[in-house]
């Protein structure tokens, strides 16, 4: 079977077997959270140069929100950079426009490592509430303090709240390391309850443009 027919397979079996991972542009209430750890593995597309079954990729994250008041969210990202290194950031995010109808916005300000190195990351969140769901653009941007090189990521994500408490949701993944070319990935997912307020998303990706890979994501999450 073609590589693409496998991937489609799987995305069938996962949607059949897929809120947005994290605020965004809905702040958390005073003494709510979220968090979340999440594993991605990766392969070539082109299965013919595949020497074993063993992933090319291997990546988890570590995400974590916390509503300081009903305008000010903290939190912390652990895992990889829009360049694919090892990253810890913490930031502060606030409401620039929350509205009953139209368009939510807010800012983000972080401080962080990575590879070593200090960053400053700055972004911006925006999102529309829909009929049964949600549509929401987060961009970051990542600046190197000694280098003064920047690394560029945005994620549109549209979600759809399903019976039974579970979420299906389309997220097109895009950056632009600083020094190389774009990339852009699709990345659908299916998230499910578990026991209590834990939930588990299961999904997959696959490289666009910039992007040779196809991968296989698992995470955990919960909101408190």
């Amino acid at each position: 079977m073609r590589p693409l027919a496998l991937f489609l397979a799987a995305i069938l079996a996962a949607c059949l077997a897929a809120p947005p991972a994290g605020a965004g542009a809905w702040p958390r209430k005073q003494g709510s959270g979220f968090g979340s750890i999440a594993v991605r593995l990766g392969w070539p597309q082109d299965m013919s140069t595949w020497t074993s079954m063993d992933p090319t990729q291997d990546y988890s994250t570590l995400f974590f929100e916390y509503g300081l008041t009903d305008r000010l969210t903290l939190g912390f990202d652990i895992g990889h950079s829009v360049g694919g290194s090892g990253k810890s950031v913490l930031f502060l995010q606030w409401p620039l426009r929350q509205a009953e109808t139209g368009a939510q916005m807010t800012a983000q300000f972080g401080l962080g490592t990575i590879a070593g190195e200090q960053v400053l990351r700055p972004g911006l969140s925006v999102g529309w509430g829909l009929q049964n769901g949600w549509l929401s653009i987060d961009s970051v941007a990542e600046t190197y303090v000694d280098s003064g090189r920047t690394d560029l990521k945005m994620d549109v994500t549209w979600g759809r709240n399903l019976p039974r408490d579970r979420k299906l949701i389309l997220q097109l993944q895009t950056g632009q390391p600083d020094g190389y070319a774009p990339f852009v990935r699709v990345a659908p997912s299916l998230v499910v309850p578990l026991r209590g307020p834990l939930k588990l998303e299961t999904g997959v990706t696959w490289g666009l443009t910039g992007d040779t890979s196809m991968g296989l994501k698992m995470g955990l999450w919960t909101e408190f």
